[in-house]
């Protein structure tokens, strides 16, 4: 486990979901919303960095995929 990637790409992953958090509740975009609040709170309890740049970037899709 390299710990150093895994706190660099959390803190990206977090970033980014507090940007889609904002966006998601000024636009009233519930996805967006949603994954911003997942995005910012996964990296807590994933361990391994494949694992958060899998989930990342499939949480980073939600918004796109689902118009909601």
């Amino acid at each position: 486990m390299d710990s150093t990637a895994t706190l660099l790409s959390g803190l990206l992953f977090a970033s980014i979901g507090v940007g889609y958090l904002i966006y998601g509740k000024k636009q009233q975009r519930q996805a967006a919303f949603y994954s911003g609040i997942a995005l910012i709170a996964y990296p807590y309890f994933i361990s391994q960095s494949w694992q958060l740049w899998a989930i990342g970037l499939a949480l980073m899709a939600v918004p796109k995929v689902y118009k909601g």
